[in-house]
């Protein structure tokens, strides 16, 4: 997977627009961040997971997620290694984490 898919399945989902946070791109709905991407030339994302939905990813996929040093990590911050991770298991971290941040009255229509 490369930044522009990160970016296209982070777009994908209602009201998500994308924009910038400390001089890197970030995805956002209902004005909150729900995932990053670092500056040009990385070669992975993060997704703002709870730590439950953290662990579950990093089980399920320990090649392509793993938690954020330090206290955003403990938190859920969590980094995808575009490289080693699959649009289908991207698609669901950025999903939940889309879901927490999303009006609610978006996922009730």
């Amino acid at each position: 997977m490369t930044a522009d898919d990160f970016r296209k399945l982070a777009l994908s989902f209602p009201e998500a627009v994308e924009s910038a946070h400390m001089k890197h791109p970030d995805f956002r709905v209902n004005k909150k961040i729900f995932a990053t991407l670092p500056s040009p030339g990385k070669d992975h994302g993060c997704i703002m997971l709870t730590p439950a939905e953290q662990l579950f990813f990093i089980k399920e996929h320990p090649e392509a997620f793993e938690p954020v040093k330090g206290g955003w990590g403990r938190g859920g911050a969590t980094l995808v290694h575009l490289k080693k991770a699959t649009k289908t298991a991207t698609r669901e971290a950025l999903k939940a984490s889309w879901k927490r941040r999303v009006p609610k009255t978006l996922l009730a229509g």
